[in-house]
């Protein structure tokens, strides 16, 4: 741990920033996700590159060394849903920011509670509405493992549950007034 008052970044700024086709990328994934600001994305690129370069490194090394390091960071993996427990480093290799932003709580909330937009998603989970087992968390870029996901529900205090099904629709079936039959004229 480092000293308080000189922290380091957590992640790289885009080499170039200016670059039309990257920045409405970035604004793409920034709404789709509701994400805060691009320091978020980039942080979740600087991690995804982390994670690829130790599969990069791990596929450098002796069989030998290699079999006992690559369970390992599979297992870190697989644990958080990233990929599956069969899965191989090319799939490590394979895995794009999208696969890391939905496996934040906040995505997954917006996902499973039918919120409108991933703001409103991450508006619940900023003010503690959203408990994971018996512990409030109140941090967005939380990454839930696959075990935490089964336990995501609403604080027993919160409202929210109830305003999200009273601004949902009641679904009305389609109503057959008449049905009109076609002949053919024979001529």
């Amino acid at each position: 741990m480092g000293d308080p008052k000189y922290p380091r970044r957590m992640w790289r700024k885009p080499k170039r920033p200016l670059n039309y086709e990257l920045k409405m990328e970035e604004l793409k994934t920034l709404g789709t996700f509701g994400l805060r600001s691009k320091r978020e994305l980039w942080k979740a690129h600087t991690e995804l590159s982390r994670v690829r370069h130790q599969a990069r490194s791990l596929l450098a090394l002796r069989q030998e060394i290699r079999l006992e390091k690559e369970p390992i960071l599979m297992k870190s993996l697989s644990r958080i849903g990233l990929v599956s427990n069969e899965s191989t480093l090319d799939d490590v290799l394979n895995l794009q920011v999208n696969d890391l932003l939905s496996r934040r709580l906040q995505t997954l909330v917006s996902r499973k509670f039918g919120f409108k937009t991933p703001y409103q998603a991450r508006q619940a989970v900023i003010h503690g509405h959203i408990m994971i087992g018996d512990r409030k968390v109140n941090i967005p870029s939380y990454i839930v493992t696959l075990e935490e996901e089964k336990n995501i529900h609403f604080s027993p205090e919160s409202n929210i549950p109830s305003m999200l099904e009273s601004t949902k629709k009641p679904e009305s079936k389609p109503e057959i007034d008449a049905v009109v039959e076609t002949t053919e004229v024979e001529t």
